[in-house]
């Protein structure tokens, strides 16, 4: 009974340094001072990668920005799967001087479909405009307090969100050249 009782807890401290390792210095960070996330680990080059809720993204991001992750390098957003949840990616670049490699992390914030609501970074970033627009227009999701938050690539009378993976494209029919 008593080795199976230490292989157990052998186990458990096995797993806890792997969840230990799975986080970054950011995670680590935020851990300490309380802020609600939750670490994705390491993508392939070795970027920090975290999931946080949409209630939490404003002071996070604000929080970054003070922290010298003062870059954003791009925003996306994609559909996670038929009829499920909604994500907008953000990759942000810690830019300070003397340093030859700049530190980066990914911030993945996921909405519900029913109601894709995520608070806008525009006064944050400036250059939010066009890609939280951009989100809007193609998945639906409503980045809160944004300035001009319309569509930028489809007409404004378009109906749905065309890259979402449950999207039926209208029926019409395209001019093609008679030869």
């Amino acid at each position: 009974m008593r080795n199976i009782y230490l292989r157990k807890m052998t186990n458990k401290k096995e797993k806890c340094g792997r969840d230990k390792k799975m986080q970054g210095r950011l995670s680590v960070w935020l851990v300490k001072h309380g802020l609600v996330h939750r670490s994705l680990g390491f993508d392939y080059q070795g970027i920090e990668t975290l999931q946080i809720k949409p209630e939490d993204w404003h002071s996070i991001a604000v929080i970054l920005y003070v922290y010298s992750y003062n870059y954003l390098r791009s925003q996306c957003a994609y559909d996670v799967a038929p009829g499920g949840l909604l994500a907008s990616v953000y990759h942000l670049t810690r830019i300070e001087y003397g340093v030859d490699q700049p530190e980066e992390v990914c911030i993945k914030v996921i909405a519900p479909r029913s109601n894709p609501r995520i608070p806008s970074v525009f006064w944050v970033w400036k250059s939010m405009d066009f890609q939280e627009r951009e989100s809007y227009d193609m998945l639906g999701i409503s980045y809160e307090n944004h300035p001009r938050l319309k569509r930028i690539l489809m007409p404004e009378s378009w109906i749905g969100w065309p890259l979402r993976k449950d999207y039926i494209a209208p029926n019409f029919y395209e001019i093609q050249d008679a030869h």
